[in-house]
């Protein structure tokens, strides 16, 4: 079917200036200081495409050029069994992974595919470029997914002690090429991989948290609940590697709060990260923008013992103007700690009161909730949000999988030109 691309243009956080996008631009090229851009789309209704499936649903609120196939958007649902555990009225659970029951069916079993259909719809059907994604795990079995659904090529960088995360229900076409930084390396040397091979002109980089695909697919979860829930929430849980998801609910909060029919967006955001990796937590906590220094030996070292190991990311967009510190702050929000036990404890509570198990880093968020409810940071009559996002893999793999094999095992310390000319070779 032929799509017509909602109307929009970018708007600097920082200083508000307005300008074009150009269709790939991840920051305001004028601004002063760092700072996201986000979308201010011409329809100011919140007006979900009766005509497109999956996430596409929500098209009119994401900057995508085409429709991609095979895409399925978040459910949400109103808590029976979790919500009395906690005492709580008004519980709404918005969950993306696998689970056909209530009709959620990311085949990835992430939320990470909210964004990797959003931003490869961004992409010109004609790109010639390579795009470039850099993963701590699930962001990588998204991509990889899309990409060989739908034969965009992609070169995605990995550590390769996440492999274990790159399971799919079959072999993926050649078009979708790995790249593995070795044992003892973390998310931010797969960064440090991408960011060489972006410095060449054949290759495309995602942009991570800066790109407004990024955001506005992840944001859907929003549009999600509050489709179910009729309101804005009063409160927003989720678990955070980078918090790029906070921000895009967040910064979908106050799309419709302009709306007008759904509320003003007095939504408290709480975030939550897996001890010892706390990074942002320690710098919120701190009452500070700036986040602490972390060597690479403390990040590697941290990140191998955490049990939600995607949310191990040592240069999250927690400072930039826009970002999770400037959410929390207006939003009145916090953050909270998880341990490992935290996450064993809410993965048996959840399956037995909701029916179906979540990944470590939902269960994180669901301990977050616990706690608020514990502190009395939300009351029992508030309409809460808890964003799952993910969960299903037992039910997705139980008809077997197969695992994608890194093509290439490159040092995060090579020089940019022998990355660039080894992965070039693989195409």
């Amino acid at each position: 079917m032929k799509f017509k691309q909602t109307k929009y243009h970018l708007i600097n956080v920082a200083d508000g200036r307005e300008f074009e996008d150009s269709g790939w631009t991840l920051a305001d090229p004028e601004s002063e200081s760092p700072s996201l851009v986000r979308a201010v789309y011409e329809n100011k209704l919140f007006t979900p495409r009766e005509d497109l499936d999956g996430i596409y649903r929500y098209a009119g609120w994401m900057p995508v050029k085409r429709i991609l196939k095979n895409s399925s958007a978040p459910v949400t649902y109103k808590s029976k069994g979790l919500a009395s555990f906690l005492g709580l009225e008004n519980l709404y659970i918005t969950f993306s992974g696998w689970n056909p029951k209530i009709g959620a069916k990311m085949r990835t079993c992430s939320f990470k595919e909210t964004e990797a259909y959003s931003i490869l719809a961004r992409m010109e059907a004609y790109e010639r470029r390579i795009l470039v994604v850099q993963s701590a795990g699930n962001t990588a079995r998204a991509f990889a997914q899309v990409c060989s659904d739908n034969r965009i090529p992609v070169v995605i960088c990995v550590p390769q002690d996440n492999l274990h995360d790159l399971w799919f229900r079959k072999p993926l076409r050649k078009c979708v090429k790995l790249v593995a930084v070795p044992h003892g390396c973390d998310y931010y040397d797969a960064i440090s991989l991408g960011e060489k091979l972006s410095t060449d002109p054949g290759f495309l980089l995602e942009g991570g948290a800066k790109n407004i695909a990024r955001r506005d697919g992840m944001g859907t979860t929003i549009l999600s609940c509050v489709e179910q829930m009729g309101r804005i929430p009063d409160a927003y849980f989720q678990a955070v590697g980078s918090g790029t998801g906070a921000i895009a609910a967040w910064e979908n909060a106050c799309r419709l709060a302009d709306d007008g029919r759904f509320g003003p967006n007095k939504m408290r955001v709480y975030v939550a990260q897996n001890a010892p990796f706390t990074l942002m937590y320690d710098a919120w906590k701190a009452g500070t923008r700036e986040l602490p220094q972390m060597t690479p030996e403390e990040g590697r070292g941290k990140s191998e013992r955490i049990l939600a190991t995607v949310l191990s990311n040592r240069k999250p967009p927690y400072s930039i103007a826009g970002g999770l510190y400037d959410v929390l702050k207006e939003s009145n929000g916090d953050f909270f700690l998880a341990t490992n036990n935290d996450i064993f404890y809410w993965l048996l509570q959840f399956r037995n009161k909701e029916g179906y198990e979540l990944l470590p880093a939902a269960c994180v968020a669901v301990a977050a909730l616990a706690q608020a409810v514990s502190d009395g940071k939300v009351k029992k009559d508030d309409y809460i949000m808890l964003n799952c996002t993910g969960g299903g893999t037992l039910g997705a793999m139980s008809k077997g999988f197969v695992h994608k094999e890194p093509d290439l095992i490159l040092s995060p310390d090579l020089p940019a030109e022998e990355v660039i000319k080894a992965v070039k070779n693989l195409f």
